[in-house]
């Protein structure tokens, strides 16, 4: 069985003012648990999980082009509009739902999901 709350069941969580992020970067905000990064591209804005899956580094530091943000660490490139690899389109950061509503840049992120670790032996 699936517990994952359905998308439009989930609130939208206000992370900055619009024109708090200049065009071509981004921002890492903790919403529901998760690092989210929010890039604006000059006209819209995106969010996506803010960690790479090669070492852990921000996506928000990195720059955003084209829809486009690059790992600053070691250059990998993800789509804002599905999060997939620019490399390799198997592998998929989450990306998340953004309005504006009035002022305010708002995200609709599901909770972090918990991890259970096996039990270790003594």
């Amino acid at each position: 069985m699936d517990d994952t709350p359905a998308t439009n069941a989930l609130p939208f969580t206000s992370v900055a003012k619009t024109g708090s992020i200049p065009a071509g970067e981004g921002r890492t905000f903790e919403v529901n648990g998760r690092l989210v990064a929010v890039f604006f591209d000059g006209t819209a804005y995106h969010a996506m999980d803010d960690l790479c899956p090669h070492m852990g580094a921000s996506l928000g530091s990195g720059p955003f082009v084209d829809g486009v943000v690059t790992c600053p660490w070691h250059a990998w490139r993800f789509r804002a509009c599905d999060g997939a690899w620019c490399d390799n389109e198997k592998l998929r950061v989450d990306v998340f739902p953004v309005r504006v509503e009035g002022d305010s840049i708002c995200v609709q992120v599901p909770p972090s999901k918990q991890v259970e670790l096996p039990a270790t032996r003594s």
